[in-house]
């Protein structure tokens, strides 16, 4: 895949994003908006792109995204693998980003759905 190439995510990976939609504002979080791109296109539902296109965007903070989490507002982060988010060096986004997914893999249960790593953030 290019650098503009959305992945997509399985069927089983759309279907839990779907389940419960209507509850969230996003029903994921993603690093990096190819990464989130996949995931909304393939689930017709909004999905963040943390750190923005490349990840590398310090937005959300932290903290913002914290108390996102705290709101209910967000219902799984994409950790990893096919549809998820990248993984490696280059992918790893801003040091908001990082802190993010460290923050979201210290605090909350990784399950892998269809081959994508996903953390129920209303698990905790």
């Amino acid at each position: 895949g290019g650098l503009l190439d959305a992945g997509t995510p399985s069927a089983a990976v759309t279907s839990t994003l779907k389940a419960g939609a209507a509850s969230y504002t996003w029903v994921a979080a993603a690093v990096g908006s190819n990464t989130a791109a996949g995931l909304q296109l393939a689930a017709g539902e909004p999905v963040m792109a943390v750190g923005g296109f490349n990840g590398t965007d310090p937005a959300p903070t932290l903290a913002g995204f914290q108390s996102l989490v705290r709101q209910g507002k967000i219902h799984y982060f994409a950790g990893g693998g096919r549809g998820g988010a990248m993984t490696g060096r280059a992918a790893s986004g801003s040091d908001a980003a990082q802190k993010i997914s460290a923050w979201v893999a210290a605090n909350y249960t990784a399950t892998t759905v269809g081959g994508t790593v996903l953390y129920d953030l209303t698990a905790g």
